[in-house]
């Protein structure tokens, strides 16, 4: 349950007509009172002689009591109360009572005798109430609402566990700021499926995945269409900047700017310096933009192979390298969703959205290790848009797999660590990616399939026998999934190209999250062609083994060719054509 209080407002007939209003809103059904601060205010939802003016006037009549220059300019206060999705559907008499309790709790009406605001509850949905108040008490002062929305929160935890509804994580004050309930109705008016705050958080993200300057941050926000304003001190020095949408304007016609730091903590201009300050010197001005030279697929490669080492950080590292690991990682994120093909880049965005959460926390990232998954996503940027076919796709597989993995590390850390809007903000993260990897991966999975299911009766008795050999804890639970026919295929062409595959597939299995994985033997795919430095797609190889092939044991990892090396000495530094 998510009761989120805004900043004060000054018309209450305004908002009364946007919570009674059914014209423009598909959701606003049956508007009507839940409760109020007498329990008989006129309802102008149900009570056809009551009108939206009575019900204003009777609220603010505290307040127009006052005499005129004492009344508060600001004096609306404004909540919405929202269940979970997947939460029952609550009766009229239980949002009454979690009404009454929100507005004691936060010091709108405190009862026990303390003189209290007037206010009213109104539901228009299922699934949420909003609780309209003036911010004047009966004997005409000011309420104690200091912390309300801190205190609505904590009441909602008790609510949840009394109601048995779903329980929320606590929250630790390093979320970014929620759209005001202004900014989600001005969104709705316009027709946007996000508010301009989301819209502009997400860009500013996407800015920063890779960029090492000043000048290359600032550059890719205009380049997104996005109009800034920078602060400087006297001295000329660059203190601050704010961005706002070309067509996201206020009542006079002009654009609405957000501040860095107000659209995500680590989003001002002195923390986004913070990742680029421990990186290698800045480049020239014409390699930020350049296209990296061997495009996307090459950058998803390396992503791969940055989110493979990074995996070990979670295991063995510092809390705050390991912070500084999770907000790259949120980068990677980031730049794969802005270059991806259509069919993954909705899921791909939902997860670095939720990751969002999950990138920040109270412990301080220390940077400099993050440096290898900063530059993937450098080389993401700059590898450009990746196509939904062939090696690009194919790539792109490979590296949610890995990012999988990585994010599954950063959910568990957080949880050890007690972070639990961030583990939970991780786990989500990770439900997209296995969505994003599923659509991403059903096509070359599809080649390497069949052409596992082509070898030869003898290459596959053998490579069975070698799976066990070099796997016995998984081999049977490999053996037994559908993709069991695409590690054959990736073991062969692994033998083929000279590397060792009974060597090569403990290395590749090495305790690394396997335990989440849907399918094991899809994991080893994608690490052993990594490993092995084959072509992701294996739609243009040649078959192997189809007929007849020389064994593909070959010994122990200590007698496998050294990183890069095939075992006739070729360099392998090169994919395999």
């Amino acid at each position: 349950m998510i009761p989120s209080v805004n900043p004060s407002g000054s018309d209450t007939r305004g908002l009364l007509y946007y919570l009674y209003d059914t014209g423009k809103h598909e959701d606003h059904t049956d508007p009507h009172l839940v409760a109020s601060f007498d329990g008989m205010s006129p309802d102008p939802g149900r009570d056809p002689n009551a009108t939206l003016t009575d019900l204003q006037r009777l609220l603010d009549q505290p307040m127009m009591a006052l005499a005129k220059h004492a009344r508060p300019a600001k004096h609306v206060w404004h909540t919405s109360v929202r269940a979970d999705p997947g939460d029952r559907i609550l009766t009229d008499e239980e949002w009454a009572g979690i009404a009454r309790r929100i507005v004691a709790a936060t010091g709108i009406d405190p009862g026990e005798g303390q003189s209290g605001c007037r206010w009213a509850a109104v539901r228009h949905a299922d699934d949420h109430i909003h609780i309209v108040a003036t911010l004047v008490t009966e004997d005409g002062h000011r309420p104690d609402d200091f912390r309300s929305g801190s205190r609505a929160q904590a009441e909602a935890r008790l609510i949840e566990k009394e109601l048995g509804l779903h329980q929320v994580a606590p929250g630790d004050g390093t979320a970014a700021k929620r759209p005001t309930s202004a900014e989600r109705h001005k969104a709705e008016r316009q027709g946007r499926e996000r508010t301009a705050r989301e819209e502009l958080r997400e860009a500013v993200r996407r800015a920063v995945s890779g960029a090492r300057s000043d000048e290359e941050f600032f550059d890719r926000l205009a380049a997104a269409g996005l109009l800034i304003r920078k602060r400087a001190a006297p001295s000329g020095d660059l203190l601050g900047y704010k961005v706002a949408l070309p067509d996201d304007l206020n009542k006079d016609g002009e654009p609405v700017f957000y501040p860095g730091a107000r659209l995500a903590p680590d989003l001002s201009l002195p923390r986004i310096r913070e990742r680029w300050s421990a990186d290698a010197p800045a480049p020239p001005k014409n390699d930020a933009i350049r296209p990296g030279p061997d495009g996307p697929a090459a950058a998803r490669r390396g992503t791969a192979s940055a989110a493979w080492q990074a995996v070990l950080v979670f295991e063995h590292d510092e809390d705050a390298v390991a912070a500084a690991h999770i907000a790259a990682a949120g980068e990677v994120l980031d730049a794969l969703a802005k270059t991806s093909a259509a069919h993954t880049r909705r899921e791909l965005r939902d997860a670095a959205t939720a990751f969002e959460r999950a990138s920040r926390s109270h412990v301080r990232a220390v940077r400099g290790h993050d440096r290898a998954l900063r530059q993937a996503a450098r080389e993401l940027v700059q590898g450009g848009p990746a196509l939904g076919r062939g090696e690009d796709a194919a790539t792109t597989a490979m590296a949610i797999d890995m990012l999988f993995f990585l994010i599954t590390a950063a959910a568990h850390w957080h949880a050890r660590k007690g972070h639990a809007q961030q583990a939970e903000a991780a786990t989500r993260a990770a439900h997209h990616l296995r969505a994003a990897y599923q659509a991403a991966a059903a096509q070359p999975l599809g080649i390497l399939y069949e052409r596992g299911r082509r070898l030869s009766r003898p290459m596959l008795q053998r490579q069975t026998a070698l799976l066990r050999e070099a796997l016995p804890d998984l081999a049977e639970q490999v053996l037994a999934e559908p993709g069991w026919y695409a590690l054959a295929a990736t073991i062969a062409e692994a033998d083929a190209a000279g590397y060792d595959p009974a060597a090569l597939l403990p290395e590749v299995a090495a305790g690394r999250e396997l335990g989440t994985a849907e399918s094991v033997s899809d994991v080893l795919v994608w690490r052993m062609r990594r490993a092995a430095n084959l072509p992701a797609d294996a739609s243009r190889l040649p078959e192997t083994g189809t007929t007849t092939t020389r064994s593909t044991k070959r010994g122990t990892a200590t007698s496998r060719p050294a990183p890069g090396k095939r075992r006739n000495g070729e360099d392998a530094a090169r994919p395999v054509r």
